[in-house]
């Protein structure tokens, strides 16, 4: 429960420029601190619409902003930082115990993630409240 807003960090992936189109790519436990045991996207989000508002207690996760753009809302129960993804050579790490949200999402934006470990429900802190006491 020692992760803070210091732990959030954007990491700058490879990205090899060609006049034929650029190619980025990332690699488990070099460009990430992490094995990747799950790989999912969030795509078609309408206006106005919020993903996440969610913290978890084992997961970490790297958010990539594949096309258009987003904000991820992060807070670690005493400071709150807002970043903007746009670039798909840049990658958001989000360690556990950091609350996370995604928002105004652009037309036709898709958002990667990443993540440290397997779906397992037990692991999302979903309300808020009991985020806060157990950062206390």
């Amino acid at each position: 429960m020692t992760s803070t807003l210091a732990d959030v960090r954007i990491i700058d992936l490879p990205k090899f420029e060609d006049p034929r189109g650029n190619l980025s790519f990332i690699e488990e436990e070099k460009h990430i601190p992490f094995k990747i045991e799950r790989t999912y996207w969030i795509y078609d989000v309408p206006g106005g619409q919020v993903r996440g508002g969610h913290a978890f207690k084992e997961q970490q996760e790297l958010i990539v902003a594949l096309s258009g753009s987003f904000d991820v809302v992060v807070d670690d129960g005493k400071n709150i930082n807002i970043l903007s993804l746009k670039r798909s050579y840049y990658g958001l790490f989000v360690p556990n115990y950091i609350w996370r949200k995604l928002e105004n999402f652009s037309t036709n934006s898709l958002a990667l993630i990443l993540s440290s470990t397997a779906y397992n429900e037990q692991d999302y802190i979903r309300d808020y409240g009991s985020f806060i006491k157990m950062k206390k």
